[in-house]
């Protein structure tokens, strides 16, 4: 079996290459409509060379597992700003898509916390489409939308949480198919247990990606383990391995913090699970040193007995 690592949005190892550059809505109504498109033009261009930069490195380090940032295009969603930003940079997004297919690269998203589907604010649930739809459009630009995935989390409870899995039901549905087809689940850190988020990816038909963090944080069911047999089904359809999150707590007061690192004391317990179940496994690295994390800790996996490198970021097992 083998076991890739990836990270999230940002290589740290490389000068100034945020692929986050973005401006307020605040700035963009202080300029002139052809500042603002200026502006708007330039540091979209910024993120995209950015992410093609980080890409190659990706490449020559053999990292194949990478979230990209969301926040690829400043202002996308803004109802006052809304704007065609692919028809400038088809050529930018179908260069980042042939790199990603070339050279078999799994690449994702990931929005924010607000873009749910539990609020029984109708507002809510249509901005969620919304910067779905944002998400899955830039994967049409680059020809992956029907590979890369969008991952979310379920939301809130709003004192309810029987009614808000219900209402998540009911709302989910109103996304267009073709963008519940790349749709993943998480389980959270607060909230929605991975048992009760598993149970939702099973009604609904959409893979479902375990955080150990967020589970260790918010356990529920403590038999993670268990859990794995219904976890890989849940992937069985996608034609891809599962994907997991992995991070470790900052301190034992901040537990839901994400250290620089990851803690090979509080990884070893998961990756020795997954050793024992046997099959395949992607996992995201969400430690605060992004790439650095990552490579540190396939490095010293790669140093126990019955692990071994195969290539700068994936471990056989």
């Amino acid at each position: 079996m083998i076991l890739r690592f990836g990270y999230v949005s940002t290589a740290l190892a490389l000068w100034e290459a945020s692929p986050s550059r973005t401006m307020t809505y605040t700035n963009w109504r202080k300029q002139d409509e052809a500042s603002r498109m200026e502006k708007l033009l330039y540091l979209t261009e910024q993120n995209l060379k950015n992410t093609m930069r980080i890409l190659h490195y990706n490449i020559a380090h053999g990292i194949e597992l990478y979230r990209m940032s969301s926040s690829l295009v400043p202002l996308a969603t803004h109802p006052d700003v809304k704007w065609d930003f692919v028809a400038p940079f088809q050529e930018h997004f179908q260069q980042m898509g042939t790199l990603v297919q070339r050279n078999h690269l799994r690449v994702s998203f990931h929005p924010s916390q607000f873009t749910l589907f539990t609020s029984p604010k109708d507002e809510v649930t249509a901005n969620a489409i919304i910067d779905m739809a944002y998400h899955y459009k830039m994967l049409e630009a680059m020809g992956l939308h029907h590979d890369a995935t969008i991952n979310i989390h379920v939301g809130g409870t709003y004192g309810n949480k029987v009614d808000a899995v219900s209402r998540f039901h009911q709302n989910f549905t109103k996304l267009p198919e073709p963008i519940r087809m790349q749709t993943t689940l998480e389980n959270d850190d607060k909230t929605y247990t991975a048992e009760e988020t598993l149970q939702i990816c099973e009604r609904q038909g959409v893979p479902f990606v375990f955080d150990y963090h967020h589970h260790w944080a918010n356990r529920g069911n403590d038999n993670w383990q268990g859990l794995l047999p219904r976890i890989f089904a849940t992937w069985e359809n996608t034609g891809k391995v599962p994907k997991f999150h992995l991070s470790s707590p900052k301190s034992d007061q901040l537990i839901r913090a994400h250290a620089d690192y990851v803690d090979m004391e509080f990884a070893l317990p998961f990756i020795k699970a997954l050793k024992e179940f046997g099959k395949s496994a992607d996992i995201m690295i969400e430690a605060k040193a992004k790439d650095q994390a990552a490579l540190q800790l396939v490095e010293s996996l790669s140093k126990l007995r019955g692990f071994k490198r195969v290539n700068g970021a994936a471990i056989e097992l």
